[in-house]
């Protein structure tokens, strides 16, 4: 089983943070860097935004749950068919968890 590797859960301008959780010093996305202060806020703008029960592995993976387009999470719909609030990265989220769902990309795509 190959190993999960944690990124650095910090965005700025939607750019994820491409260092490993925990670095020490500035954020960086390609050549572009920042400061804790110039974060984009945990709340992803995804929130609320309409969305469809994601294509299911044979198993029922992601169980109902839709894809969000701007942090890439399966996340809950509401009674609307819209996206429940979430944070753009989860810090109790499982390996387990995260290895489904490079199952479903490798299988359904973007």
């Amino acid at each position: 089983m190959t190993e999960v590797v944690r990124f650095c859960r910090s965005r700025n301008g939607g750019r994820r943070c491409t260092r490993p959780l925990g670095h020490a010093g500035l954020h960086r996305h390609r050549t572009v860097m920042w400061a804790d202060a110039a974060a984009d806020p945990a709340l992803c703008s995804g929130s609320g935004e309409p969305g469809t029960p994601a294509a299911p592995l044979a198993d029922g993976f992601p169980d109902g749950r839709a894809m969000c387009p701007v942090c890439h999470r399966f996340v809950p719909l509401d009674a609307d068919a819209r996206l429940v609030r979430h944070d753009t990265t989860d810090e109790s989220e499982t390996d387990a968890e995260t290895r489904r769902r490079q199952e479903w990309f490798n299988v359904h795509g973007w």
